[in-house]
């Protein structure tokens, strides 16, 4: 049956597996028939999350993404990739005025730098084939809106989205698309950091159009299409995730 949204016979990275999107991203990936080469920090979650993918061949490797000094076995070891979805990334809450120094070290090692330059390691290595395709998970907080005291966060967010327009013009000769996914509130432990109760959750749920946080699935959807040979003609665009919040 016609699928332009499979990904058999493609092998793709999955950053951040060990929870949330990027777990439900790896599932998905191998529901459609990928082989995923998993990373993470995490290495229980991550075990947990591979082992649970459907088929067979699938790697995981342990790093940091704000430390390049463990990238060595990824970058050696691994098989050349037809996609990366990086989906890996830490939140911080604090009003402007109380922000320091190490808190933008922190959040931009993990959110922009990490990603960008993994992802530039890996195409020196040689390890990104030609016609394949690159998706950042940034975020509707900083590109689209603003929140109180999210300032640190959301300019990590909105940097890699300028950073990844502009990678998909340097890599077009190489035949690299590069994407980015822009999610609204998602269901996951980034939003339950201990900042707000349940009872806010739910109420903050209730302003969304379609009266619910997005899920992990419904964000691993969105990157299976920019993964997919169906988007392949979509480069340095952003696709919005939000159930609609950001245009109320």
């Amino acid at each position: 049956m016609f699928n332009p949204f499979t990904l058999e016979n493609k092998t793709i990275l999955v950053i951040g597996v060990a929870s949330g999107m990027g777990k439900a991203t790896a599932v998905a990936c191998a529901k459609m028939g990928a082989t995923v080469i998993g990373v993470d920090l995490n290495p229980e979650g991550m075990a947990a999350t591979m082992a649970g993918l459907e088929g067979d061949n699938h790697l995981s490797y342990h790093l940091d993404l704000a430390d390049d000094s463990s990238w060595d076995a990824l970058l050696e070891g691994a098989p050349q990739l037809d996609g990366v979805a990086s989906c890996a990334g830490i939140a911080n809450m604090n009003p402007f005025s109380f922000v320091i120094r190490s808190e933008f070290d922190r959040v931009f090692g993990v959110n922009f730098f990490g990603p960008v330059l993994l992802v530039k390691a890996l195409i020196k290595a040689k390890k990104v084939k030609r016609d394949s395709s690159v998706v950042f998970v940034s975020s509707v907080d900083g590109p689209r809106i603003v929140h109180v005291g999210n300032s640190v966060y959301s300019a990590s967010k909105s940097a890699l989205v300028g950073m990844a327009r502009n990678m998909a013009i340097d890599l077009a000769p190489k035949k690299i698309r590069v994407n980015c996914v822009l999610p609204g509130t998602t269901d996951t432990p980034l939003i339950r950091t201990g900042n707000v109760t349940e009872e806010e959750l739910e109420e903050n749920a209730r302003k969304f159009p379609l009266k619910r946080f997005g899920k992990p699935e419904d964000m691993a959807y969105g990157i299976i299409y920019l993964l997919s040979d169906a988007s392949g003609f979509v480069t340095g665009t952003e696709l919005v995730i939000d159930g609609g919040y950001s245009i109320i």
